[in-house]
């Protein structure tokens, strides 16, 4: 066994994967955690609202069916995103100055899903819940750290930017 402890953002990120398997789209998954003074606040991951069927349950992607590029056009998606599904699960005055962990990871190949963000409806939903920072798995070791103020300051909802 190595005797090397995980470094704590690697961890939550780790606990975040974990949750993605839980996931339902057929074309990618993600899996969300948000995380308050190292204590983990909720969880989320993609899937249907509930009592609504999945999408691995009906068999189809309706955007796959569709060809509809990666980025575009969620409103056509049966799924919550993990992020929000993460807020929904809650308290705002419990989120206010946390961190949102998210990794996705491509349905087909099991890799990590490539250049990952949050698209522009989950970065208000995240705006909102008051979260500081989003923190993104590119590789088992590797991810990036998101400012949300940025999010604010670039406010990617006057230009066309993709997300998911």
């Amino acid at each position: 066994m190595d005797s090397k402890r995980r470094e704590k953002t690697n961890y939550y990120l780790d606990i975040a994967e974990s949750v993605l398997k839980r996931g339902t789209c057929l074309r990618r998954n993600y899996g969300a955690i948000i995380v308050k003074h190292d204590e983990i606040i909720s969880t989320g991951y993609t899937g249907a609202p509930r009592g609504r069927e999945n999408c691995i349950d009906l068999g189809f992607c309706i955007r796959e069916k569709l060809e509809v590029p990666r980025g575009t056009q969620y409103e056509l998606c049966r799924s919550v995103h993990a992020e929000a599904n993460a807020i929904i699960s809650a308290s705002r005055k419990d989120m206010i100055g946390s961190d949102l962990y998210l990794v996705g990871v491509e349905k087909g190949t099991l890799k990590y899903v490539q250049n990952a963000n949050s698209c522009s409806m989950c970065k208000r939903l995240i705006i909102n819940a008051g979260i500081d920072r989003v923190i993104i798995r590119d590789s088992i070791e590797n991810y990036r750290i998101i400012e949300v103020a940025e999010w604010i300051e670039n406010d990617d909802s006057l230009s066309s930017q993709s997300g998911y």
